[in-house]
């Protein structure tokens, strides 16, 4: 799954407006991060081999500390704990705690090898990303009625909030249909490095786009719609 947890934070954003968009996109896409970096540090393994899309050529040996259902519930609280801690916002630390547990929904739905925990070697999951035709449907689905949703509930401030928003969003769509059917990554640690910087950049941009957009205030009618 990628722009499923993209459409997932924009989700949480949209449920509670309080929570800046870069957070729900961090507590979303948390699990990828601490991936990647647990697997440069050589904690957490995988391997390449041939095949177009990431359900084909990425085998994950061990990724239940990143993954695996209990840990994520433990990443989960650890931020919703810090989030509360600096916010004193209980709301916006359950909506967190949601989000950062999406992840594992969400992989659950498109992998096949989900780790419930660590050194429990139980596994589960539906293998969605095998079909190309029914992830285009599901998970494009999903990350269109997020978009939806999210460009309802929110309008620019300037010209940077809503080009900023669709460039990128267009990009995001493109790197998503790259990694469910297009060629492997050369090497892991470029996989890793590279996975790294593109979750960092993302959520970047995410905290930017906060700042950019601002809740909307509808004046007309639907399909009709000016703003204050």
């Amino acid at each position: 799954m990628l722009v499923g947890h993209f459409a997932a934070s924009m989700m949480a954003k949209r449920i509670e407006p309080r929570v800046s968009l870069g957070t729900t996109m961090l507590a979303a896409m948390l699990p990828d991060l601490l991936w990647t970096v647990f697997l440069m540090a050589g904690i957490e393994h995988a391997e390449l081999q041939a095949g177009k899309g990431a359900a084909h050529y990425f085998k994950l040996a061990d990724i239940a500390i990143s993954h695996s259902l209990l840990m994520d519930t433990v990443w989960a609280a650890l931020l919703a704990a810090a989030y509360y801690w600096r916010r004193r916002y209980p709301r916006g630390a359950w909506v967190l705690f949601a989000a950062v547990l999406s992840h594992w929904l969400l992989d659950f739905v498109s992998n096949r090898g989900m780790p419930l925990a660590p050194g429990a070697h139980l596994y589960a999951g539906l293998g969605l990303w095998e079909s190309i035709p029914a992830t285009l449907i599901l998970e494009g689905g999903f990350w269109l009625l997020a978009i939806i949703l999210y460009t309802r509930a929110t309008q620019p401030r300037s010209r940077s909030g809503l080009y900023g928003f669709w460039i990128v969003v267009a990009l995001l769509t493109e790197r998503w249909y790259a990694n469910i059917a297009g060629p492997p990554p050369p090497n892991l640690r470029t996989a890793a490095i590279g996975g790294f910087i593109f979750f960092s950049l993302i959520v970047a941009w995410a905290y930017w786009m906060n700042r950019q957009r601002s809740k909307s205030t509808p004046t007309e009618n639907h399909g009709h719609q000016s703003w204050k």
